[in-house]
């Protein structure tokens, strides 16, 4: 969740200067990034080595405005505190699902206020997903569900959140099964997970070794379908890392954009820019947005004819624009606003793995393809 956001803001800096740069006023200015590594998504790093970052950006490299991480939800959090504090205007796009990032800014707009995230959160995530579990309810008559989710906490949030809504819907649920990050064997698991008949398998994990889970759930023919938020599956080389394996797999993206489909006229656009750039497609949450937020930061920037704080984060507020991913807009906490329509809102993008491709299953209006069994569930 770090390198994929850097290329998708390099790559739109590139293309904003090659077009001229940023209007402020009547004059022409260039973009520079500036890159330090938070490391925060590292295990026993402390939240201090983030906001040891966050300030070295602002004190050594003078820099005006933020894009990006931290990722991780406890390190962002406490980097909105030090970005306020230095009237930085800030816009996350990487990681940070918490739904806290809004009740920050309703409890201390103030403070608060330089503060935007232009991706979703693991709120809209679960009801995103709850309609695509609804509709496998309508369609297969599923009704058995096993949860498997990684030590981390919003994963362990997640898991108990969908535990509670599923079985509000009229699932039965097993679990939630937590994992520690780096784990390696998962049969306990799939084979509880047999055993209870599940005909879906809910993951949530941000650590690649799930492309271990999903081999491993490959080879044992598990019936049941493997959908959720799951690292390792977003990225273009998951299905030379499963050997092919993670075939079926369902991953939430987060945002369109994150692989091939056509949201938006820009969607595709990106993706062969970001192709040719990087030599592989979108690479999975993070990337679209990282992308469109320097677009959407510059279109603030122009609009209120200058750089400074207050004026962009004015601005800011009052987007309304056309993006990769759909209509970008912001609620009055600075989150953007959702939607399964991209004339609407920013639209998720829920994709699965068949023949080697990620294919969008989800929502209806962006589907190349339609969701796909595995042969030993047919």
């Amino acid at each position: 969740y770090g390198w994929a956001p850097e290329r998708g803001i390099i790559l739109a800096a590139e293309e904003i200067n090659a077009a001229g740069g940023v209007n402020v006023g009547g004059v022409m200015h260039p973009l520079q990034v500036e890159v330090l590594d938070t490391r925060d998504l590292e295990p026993s790093v402390p939240v201090s080595d983030a906001l040891s970052a966050i300030e070295r950006l602002i004190m050594d490299r003078n820099v005006d405005f933020f894009v990006g991480g931290p990722a991780r939800s406890e390190a962002a959090m406490a980097g909105m505190d030090l970005l306020s504090r230095h009237q930085r205007v800030t816009i996350f796009t990487t990681g940070f699902l918490t739904p806290m990032f809004q009740k920050m800014v309703a409890e201390d707009y103030d403070k608060h206020k330089y503060c935007f995230r232009i991706h979703g959160n693991s709120q809209t995530m679960v009801g995103e997903m709850l309609a695509l579990y609804d509709s496998l309810q309508e369609d297969y008559g599923f009704e058995k569900v096993a949860i498997m989710v990684q030590d981390v906490a919003h994963a362990r949030a997640g898991g108990e959140i969908m535990n509670e809504q599923l079985q509000e819907r009229g699932w039965s649920v097993t679990g939630p099964r937590v994992y520690p990050t780096g784990t390696l064997d998962y049969s306990d698991g799939l084979f509880r997970a047999r055993d209870f008949g599940a005909q879906v398998l809910f993951i949530w994990m941000d650590m690649p070794e799930s492309s271990v889970l999903m081999r491993q759930w490959y080879d044992m023919e598990l019936p049941a379908l493997p959908i959720g938020f799951i690292c390792a599956a977003e990225q273009p080389d998951f299905w030379d890392a499963t050997e092919g394996k993670g075939e079926y797999t369902i991953a939430h993206l987060v945002n369109a954009g994150n692989a091939p489909c056509e949201a938006t006229s820009l969607t595709m656009d990106f993706v062969r820019a970001y192709e040719a750039r990087w030599g592989l497609e979108p690479e999975g949450l993070g990337t679209s947005s990282s992308y469109q937020a320097v677009y959407t930061l510059v279109e603030a920037i122009e609009r209120a004819g200058s750089i400074d704080p207050d004026a962009v984060a004015a601005a800011l507020e009052e987007t309304d624009i056309i993006g990769v991913y759909g209509r970008v807009r912001f609620d009055e906490n600075h989150q953007i606003i959702p939607g399964l329509d991209p004339e609407e809102g920013a639209v998720p993008q829920l994709i699965q793995w068949q023949d080697g491709k990620r294919e969008t299953v989800f929502p209806p209006v962006i589907t190349t393809s339609e969701l796909k069994l595995p042969p030993w569930m047919e």
